[in-house]
């Protein structure tokens, strides 16, 4: 016994009695036919069980098979990230109400070649870019102009979304000033992700509001290095009395710090972060932050690309502040 033969496009244009071509432009919507010949077509699908066969759909409508959430960091620890798989998962979402695939990739900072390679690939449909630099975007070829879309910063011809994390560190900041601490240090995120550049001035203007003088140290989203951090501006600046940082991760780590040392939160040093991860809530004490509306933000730039969506610019989605015992 053999299995029964996949129904072809060959098979419905010879029971609808039309050209190949008749067929594959009904079957597509691509192009013009008339509606007896659409009738007949239909007819024949529904009848054969015909399944249009999505790479060929795609070499005809020039859509692509897949879409790439191409994540740019130092090393591929990058895509281990909290943030990176609610972006990958959200994007998921998207592109499987479209019949398209997903797929992950790990792209060198110090590389920008690596995403116009990328670009290039067979079958890609659409490309979201998180963590990127505008020297990568200005290497994606222009004949995938308009099917990109950027997590973070933007570029010429493609868009970007984000959280509008300046309005959401002025309010926390604003909210440890209120508390009565003066001494505020900030642990911010990579020096060469642009976007974080906005949270910092937003730091550094409240701080200057109060009268008092800036306290940053660098780092990178990690909770190794906010334990380092905590380490850090203890030792440079004794006085402090609320340490905030670019993410809850950094910010966990700033608490596992700060416990090191003997030192008590809230009561000595307040701590907040950015993000409200579901382990902000778990932590002891629960972590003070503004939230980060990822899902949103990727879902928003995964249907720009799939889409075909007409925007342009930057797009910024609102951060709330979250009240817990940590500050």
């Amino acid at each position: 016994m053999t299995a029964e033969r996949t129904a072809t496009l060959d098979d419905v244009a010879r029971a609808a009695g039309v050209s190949r071509a008749t067929a594959s432009r009904v079957v597509t919507g691509q192009g013009p036919a008339s509606q007896r010949s659409r009738d007949r077509v239909a007819a024949a699908v529904t009848a054969l069980g015909y399944v249009p066969d999505a790479s060929a759909r795609a070499l005809v409508t020039r859509t692509g098979t897949r879409l790439a959430i191409a994540v740019i960091g130092h090393t591929a620890a990058v895509l281990d990230d909290p943030y990176v798989g609610r972006v990958l998962t959200s994007a998921a979402h998207v592109a499987a109400e479209r019949e398209v695939g997903v797929s992950l990739h790990w792209l060198p900072l110090h590389d920008p070649g690596s995403l116009a390679r990328l670009a290039d690939g067979r079958g890609l449909g659409g490309l979201v870019v998180v963590n990127a630099t505008r020297p990568a975007l200005e290497t994606v070829p222009r004949t995938l102009r308009g099917r990109v879309a950027s997590v973070g910063v933007g570029a010429r011809d493609v868009p970007s979304y984000d959280v509008d994390n300046r309005a959401g560190t002025d309010g926390v900041v604003r909210h440890l000033a209120r508390t009565g601490r003066r001494r505020i240090a900030m642990v911010t995120g990579p020096s060469w992700l642009p976007c974080g550049d906005r949270a910092v001035e937003a730091y550094q203007h409240v701080l200057r509001e109060t009268g008092t003088e800036p306290r940053v140290v660098p780092g990178d989203f990690t909770a190794a290095r906010g334990a380092d951090a905590a380490i850090e501006i203890m030792a440079r600046w004794p006085d402090t009395d609320a340490v905030f940082a670019l993410s809850d991760l950094t910010a966990l780590g700033v608490l596992d710090g700060l416990h090191a040392l003997g030192v008590r939160v809230p009561d000595d040093v307040a701590v907040a972060g950015f993000d409200d991860i579901a382990f902000a809530g778990l932590s002891r004490p629960a972590l003070t932050t503004s939230t980060h509306p990822v899902e949103e933000i990727a879902t928003a730039a995964a249907q720009a690309v799939l889409d075909r969506r007409d925007t342009s610019g930057a797009t910024f989605y609102p951060s709330a502040l979250v009240v817990r015992d940590s500050a």
